[in-house]
């Protein structure tokens, strides 16, 4: 079973982890000390938080068969004629979208404004890290 200290459940979420011990502390995420003493977040329980949350997403206004959505921040937009780049950073992932010209301007995309990329794709590669480049306990 994946065990995860507080920092690696944060970076997992992408908040901080100044949230992530606030939430156990609150008795919204349950933990556990290890044989160090350090608290960590068994992956199971993680896992069911991350469900719950996004199981009342906020802001979504419409029906979608989407169900991949991550909000972020636009870092960058590449305008011409016609179409559009615009990059958004969610966490630690940095998104690319090319869209038209017209979607950009009517959404009122610019740098430093939030956005969600909504993600609907019929193949999604996962992969799990090698020895050596994840840092999820066992």
């Amino acid at each position: 079973m994946a065990v995860f200290r507080i920092g690696e459940a944060a970076e997992l979420l992408g908040v901080s982890t100044d949230t992530v011990r606030r939430w156990v502390d609150a008795g919204r995420l349950a933990a556990a000390r290890d044989e160090h003493g350090h608290r960590v977040v068994d992956g199971a329980d993680l896992a069911a938080f991350v469900r719950a949350a996004a199981a009342a997403p906020e802001g979504h206004a419409e029906l979608s068969s989407a169900r991949n959505r991550l909000r972020g921040i636009v870092t960058a937009v590449a305008k011409d004629a016609v179409m559009a780049q615009v990059d958004i950073q969610a966490g630690p992932f940095r998104l690319v979208s090319l869209m038209s010209r017209e979607a950009v301007d009517d959404l009122g995309l610019e740098v430093g404004s939030v956005a969600v990329a909504v993600i609907k794709s019929t193949t999604v590669v996962v992969e799990r890290p090698g020895p050596g480049r994840g840092r999820a306990g066992a």
